[in-house]
């Protein structure tokens, strides 16, 4: 082993130590018992939201939840931040004006603190401030607001794209006295909410078939993580952030360094960039960045693929792209026009634009479908071709069937770094030795040894390497296809192959219904 090879694989054994130490804290219960406290706040509210005749699933559940928890966390951060004013003997300028802070309206207290029913709004009283004024008064935040990257433009971007669905008055009072209950002051305060947020992002990604949209496996994003390392000073991208996922386990992973103000202030507001279509995933991924200390998320609403890859310049491309972009999708013939290679595959799209992203050097984890490696159309081969020529694609993980709920269909991660052409690959079978599933998902401990072996690319019975050289240059198959013995033939279970009868007729009820459109 090289030197070279060898400080790697220290360095990410390092790596490892603390990101099991952090993945076994977000499993456990605190010490001060706030965990249990929150978490049963969280149900209660999930309580209130069940018996909301507006709110009928996951989906409006995480959204009305989303909108309550950032008035909340808005009103604390401004306390805050109005405290630490007061001990430098200065004062501080309020975002939220005074008639509209959540302390006025959401949550008045009398004297002594305790709650003043008499002067709190609710029944069709709070409905229509709610929808008539507070509403309103917020989305007007992002014509106010100096530009796009402050807190302002953020809370008139959510509340642009954001309703209340809440129709009875007394409803929303139970809710907001039980989100009055949360607190957003200390690290580990936020730190509980962000665990238990995360739960109801995976809850909602679960409860439905597109659930891969919002949703990407903890343990796959931190594997993905440490294989692409990125560093303070690192410009890390996803332009189809969801629930923002890649972007905050990247800053737990560099908020454990012992970092400098400067450093901090780098990771703040000039390290995390993100992209989202979907109104939805734009605002619960704004939510979940703030819940782990990202205090104004660099997340734009609007469509990636809009954008002529030939426009993007080298000011405008990154250090690291970390993503899940997603797949089985398909783009209209102009959006297709903004990319040389032609197709109707959303997937195929992402990865051109992800490569155009990428500074010289730049570093990159991009999930995409097993079937990229081997598809024989002429999209799927040039944009083979244009990511070996162009790139080292030195790692693919071959995730197992069940990775993603719901998604059906088999995934792999390319890594890989740009401006350099591909010399060998380095494939990893993923083989948890169980079915995946709902009841079996991924863990951190499923990914180890792949972590361990890609250090530095060892050959193993689930590991081996290919040679560029012997990649047929007509079709530049990149099959997995382990060398190392027969594969074991996994059955799955019942559950699972029910799971998948599901998702095929959903599927077809689909395509039949655009069919019947048509007729």
């Amino acid at each position: 082993m090289t030197a070279r090879k060898q400080a790697a694989a220290k360095k990410k054994a390092a790596a490892r130590k603390k990101q099991a130490k952090r993945a076994k804290a977000k499993g456990g219960t605190p010490a001060n018992g706030c965990g249990s406290q929150f978490r049963q706040t969280f149900k209660n509210i999930d309580d209130v939201l069940w018996k909301e005749a507006g709110c009928s699933s996951e989906l409006d559940y995480t959204e009305q939840t989303s909108w309550l928890l950032f008035l909340k966390y808005l009103d604390d951060l401004e306390q805050e931040k109005a405290m630490e004013a007061e001990l430098r003997g200065k004062s501080y300028e309020y975002i939220i004006d005074e008639a509209h802070r959540w302390s006025s309206w959401a949550a008045p207290k009398k004297a002594d603190g305790t709650f003043d029913h008499d002067d709190a709004l609710t029944g069709d009283d709070l409905i229509a401030y709610i929808n008539d004024e507070l509403f309103p008064y917020l989305r007007g935040f992002k014509q106010r607001a100096s530009s796009p990257d402050t807190i302002e433009y953020k809370i008139g971007e959510i509340f642009g794209e954001i309703k209340s669905k809440f129709q009875s008055g007394y409803s929303l009072r139970d809710a907001l006295e039980l989100t009055d209950e949360l607190r957003f002051r200390s690290q580990k305060e936020k730190h509980e909410l962000s665990a238990l947020y995360e739960e109801k992002i995976k809850r909602m990604g679960n409860a439905g078939r597109n659930g891969g949209e919002y949703y990407t496996p903890r343990p796959l994003i931190r594997a993905m993580i440490q294989v692409v390392n990125p560093r303070i000073g690192d410009r890390i991208y996803d332009g189809a952030a969801g629930s923002a996922g890649f972007l905050c386990e990247s800053y737990e992973y560099l908020r454990e360094r012992d970092l400098t103000t400067s450093q901090l202030n780098t990771l703040q507001t000039k390290t995390f960039y993100a992209k989202e279509k979907k109104s939805l995933a734009y605002v619960i991924g704004i939510m979940n960045m703030i819940l782990h200390g990202v205090e104004a998320p660099n997340i734009i609403h609007a469509n990636t693929l809009s954008e002529n890859i030939s426009d993007i310049q080298e000011k405008d491309q990154f250090d690291v792209v970390l993503t899940n972009p997603p797949f089985g999708g398909k783009e209209r013939k102009e959006v297709q026009q903004n990319f040389p290679i032609k197709t109707g595959e959303t997937a195929f799209l992402f990865l051109q634009h992800f490569i155009k992203s990428l500074r010289a050097g730049g570093r990159a984890g991009i999930v995409i479908k097993n079937t990229f490696l081997s598809n024989t159309d002429n999209a799927s081969i040039a944009l083979r071709r244009e990511l070996l020529q162009h790139c080292n694609l030195h790692t693919v993980l071959d995730c197992p069937g069940g990775t993603f709920q719901g998604a059906g269909v088999r995934t792999v991660v390319l890594f890989f770094d740009k401006g350099t052409p591909t010399r060998r690959i380095w494939f990893y079978q993923l083989d948890p030795g169980r079915n995946m599933g709902k009841t079996n998902p991924l863990t951190d401990a499923d990914l180890t040894e792949f972590i361990d072996l890609q250090a530095t690319f060892a050959d193993s019975p689930k590991s081996w390497s290919l040679d560029a050289k012997n990649i047929d240059p007509a079709t530049l198959d990149l099959s997995v296809k382990n060398p190392n013995g027969d594969e074991e033939l996994v059955h799955r279970s019942p559950e699972a192959i029910i799971e998948g009868i599901a998702i095929l007729d959903a599927e077809s009820a689909a395509v039949l219904g655009k069919i019947k459109a048509l007729l």
